[in-house]
């Protein structure tokens, strides 16, 4: 640790989160099943009690407009790693973004990230309306696309899992309070962390290859013939036209063939 990156995950995770609630409308009807009201259902991040404290505390009927209900709220409350979508560590992908040359990324950490929805209503016409505009669509999930690493261009889609639903009624206490009625639905969003991602091309490319052959099979069997293989130039990248550098090495009469030379010998010390 101690190289500095930031991909904004669980920020744009959240976002994301959000961005499923925040067009929902409910409507007003009369007698002859007219529309008379569409209001759009605000929605802010931040836990219910700040919104339950403010209402609490302007609870008189004859003070100034309150906290306008039905409203929603959201936050989250967990993050926790998923064992179960874990990926061998050791493997990478390669990956282009913005023309740029080819880099190459270690697969990402799976983990969960845990929402709330709170729903707060004064009647609970106005919070059924919500709940049966959320439900139906996860079955148990709905997947959202997520730009996780902006620098790569890696998008994925991301499974936000309903968990569990809450409903409490506060229908107790004098007339002058007010009735509120609240349904919470938990969330689970299986997002994926990345770590940081290199500035060069690829790090880790193969630039020497060596084969050793020996006189038998047994494990401390003697070394007979090495061959050794590079690039020429060494430094060449793979869209490169560059050629190939070959020597070979026989220990048993300590001499080094090079076959870019003719029949050219020398001691192998």
């Amino acid at each position: 640790m101690g190289e500095y990156f930031y991909h904004e995950i669980i920020k744009r995770t959240v976002v994301g989160f959000g961005n499923l609630f925040n067009n929902l409308h409910i409507q007003k009807v009369n007698k002859k099943e007219n529309v008379i009201n569409d209001m759009k259902v605000p929605l802010a991040y931040g836990p219910t009690q700040k919104f339950l404290a403010k209402i609490q505390q302007q609870g008189e009927l004859n003070s100034p407009t309150q906290t306008t209900l039905p409203r929603m709220s959201f936050e989250m409350t967990s993050l926790s790693y998923d064992g179960t979508r874990k990926a061998q560590p050791t493997k990478i992908f390669k990956t282009l973004a913005n023309g740029e040359k080819e880099k190459k990324v270690y697969l990402p950490v799976p983990y969960n990230v845990g929402f709330e929805l709170s729903i707060i209503a004064k009647l609970n016409e106005d919070a059924l309306q919500l709940i049966e505009q959320i439900l139906p669509y996860f079955q148990p999930s709905v997947n959202i696309t997520v730009d996780l690493v902006s620098t790569i261009g890696e998008k994925r889609d991301i499974p936000i899992v309903l968990e569990n639903i809450n409903f409490t009624d506060d229908y107790e206490g004098d007339f002058a309070g007010r009735r509120i009625i609240i349904y919470t639905i938990s969330f689970s969003a299986k997002t994926y962390l990345f770590g940081p991602v290199p500035d060069s091309a690829d790090p880790g490319l193969i630039r020497k290859v060596q084969v050793d052959y020996h006189t038998d099979t047994k494990l401390n069997a003697p070394r007979e013939v090495r061959y050794i293989v590079t690039p020429d130039p060494v430094d060449a990248e793979p869209d490169d036209d560059f050629g190939f550098n070959e020597e070979t090495i026989i220990y048993s009469d300590s001499r080094v063939y090079s076959p870019t030379q003719d029949e050219d010998y020398t001691s192998d010390e």
